[in-house]
């Protein structure tokens, strides 16, 4: 095959760095958009936020602020920022549209530099620094570690007292038997396996109640000690089922139990529920969690029969380019100073156009959710409707990951709660008359035929969609029983209780 040359013309998009930026903050979260807000006034001094009490809270600000021939900062006027705005003209100056192309496939077209990569991942460690650093509780080994301290003991049962806490799971359970313990130490210390046993006895006594126990009768039963017969008369019978017929309590034969405890249905249903108040995880209780906080990002209410969407002006700051230093470069030179302020003021007007782009963005999309689930507001998860990103994408004429970037991690908060905008979209199901039922409203359905059933004999998945059938909507067996497990509910065998 012969080699050769050949001239082509084609066409295909670059991103600048300013589209580049109003891509990213369109898919950034309220929590991580106030962060790049706070980022972007730190290092520019040409963006500030706007605040009309500024003067009237610190009118000492207003002294400090005077230019270099004796005006105030009042004579820094809106007149000299418009000149300073009219007459930058340095390298790869960009005009700013009206409307920023935002609707363009991110991973498609922008692939980011070595030192854009290496200072994300730099930000990354910063932000998972500052995580660690957010007032977490303590962990469970660190609880019962610090209970150790306060206790007295020997050198020698402080060291089976650690191996013991060493392993214990986050749920509170020992998995390694006493044996397996002596085994470890009997290198290091003289010791026997009733002296393994006497400290693991005095761990369980720690808080939580219930801890370093071997499996869930044991743990149970170590939180039974620590009530009273003559407080609750009930806990006799509590021990009994716990200690010898746990297994029938957990599969839910309540005939059998009424046989061998000679109780009867109400008293059974007594001794139960006094069982159900216990922890069979008693390490949950000191278990870290990480509190994950949520700001609505648009406020949905109801006018006069109408839904109206407000955005939260909360989570997007009003900023504006500071006059005075506009004003400088209007009376400045072309040194490298003037040159600063020039690319600042340039990258400034930018951001601001790019916040202007992400709210427009986000509120174009948000009011066509709200067209689309009306009656989801109206009455609840049963008037959900269904609906996917293409249909807002070509309603709204942009791209499906558009949609996928505002929909994502932006909440909307409206009078049934405060819901991801990608909750409002779900798949669908065929109705007998030929229309469509949601995903979200048939769980809906299911969850409230589960609420209403009798618990003496609760609903099979196959009688659950028998009646969905017969409320016109085609649903199979296995469709149900996929519903019912993403709500975390039980099968019917395990949802039987007593009157």
């Amino acid at each position: 095959m012969k080699q050769s040359l050949q001239l082509r013309i084609g066409q295909h998009l670059t991103m600048t760095p300013q589209l580049q930026q109003a891509i990213k903050l369109l898919q950034l979260s309220s929590l991580e958009l106030q962060t790049e807000i706070q980022q972007a006034l730190e290092s520019n001094p040409m963006l500030e936020m706007e605040d009309e009490n500024l003067h009237e809270e610190n009118p000492e600000s207003t002294s400090d602020r005077v230019s270099t021939e004796g005006k105030d900062s009042d004579s820094a006027s809106q007149e000299e920022f418009n000149a300073a705005d009219s007459v930058i003209d340095i390298n790869n100056n960009q005009e700013i549209p009206d409307d920023l192309p935002v609707d363009s496939n991110w991973d498609d077209i922008y692939e980011p530099t070595q030192q854009a990569s290496q200072s994300s991942g730099d930000d990354d460690k910063a932000r998972e620094f500052l995580e660690n650093q957010s007032g977490l509780g303590d962990s469970l080994n660190d609880h019962l570690l610090w209970q150790l301290q306060l206790t007295s003991m020997s050198d020698t049962d402080r060291a089976i007292a650690m191996s013991i806490i060493d392993a214990i799971d986050g749920d509170g359970y020992l998995h390694e038997s006493t044996e397996d313990i002596l085994a470890g130490l009997v290198d290091e210390f003289e010791i026997e396996l009733d002296e393994v046993e006497a400290v693991l006895h005095l761990i369980q006594h720690f808080d939580p109640v219930g801890i370093a126990c071997r499996d869930l009768r044991e743990c149970l039963l170590l939180q039974l000690d620590q009530f009273s017969s003559d407080v609750f008369p009930v806990l006799p019978k509590a021990r009994q089922i716990i200690r010898e017929h746990l297994d029938l309590l957990g599969s839910h034969d309540y005939a059998k139990l009424k046989r061998y405890t000679r109780l009867s249905e109400d008293e059974l249903s007594e001794v139960i529920a006094f069982i159900q108040t216990l922890n069979p995880r008693p390490g949950e209780v000191i278990t870290r969690t990480s509190t994950q906080y949520v700001v609505p990002d648009v406020f949905v209410r109801k006018e006069k029969d109408r839904w109206v969407v407000e955005l939260n002006p909360d989570t997007a700051p009003k900023l504006r380019v500071n006059p005075l230093y506009a004003g400088y470069i209007k009376r400045g030179n072309t040194s490298d100073d003037n040159t600063y302020l020039k690319n600042n003021l340039q990258e400034a007007r930018w951001f601001i156009k790019s916040l202007q782009s992400r709210s427009e963005t986000l509120m174009r999309v948000a009011t066509s959710i709200v067209e689309h689930q009306r009656s989801f507001l109206d009455y609840g998860d049963e008037g959900m409707k269904p609906l996917v990103l293409r249909d807002i994408a070509e309603e709204l004429e942009l791209h499906e990951s558009t949609i996928s970037r505002v929909t994502t991690q932006k909440y909307m908060h409206t009078p049934n709660g405060v819901y991801e905008f990608k909750y409002f979209f779900s798949s669908h199901v065929g109705t007998s008359d030929g229309g469509e039922c949601s995903a979200t409203a048939i769980r809906a359905m299911i969850k409230k035929l589960i609420d209403t059933e009798d618990p003496r004999k609760p609903m099979s998945d196959n009688k659950l969609a028998n009646l969905l059938v017969e409320q016109g909507i085609n649903v199979a067996r296995r469709t149900v029983a996929k519903y019912r497990e993403a709500m975390q509910i039980p099968p019917s065998n395990e949802r039987k209780r007593l009157a």
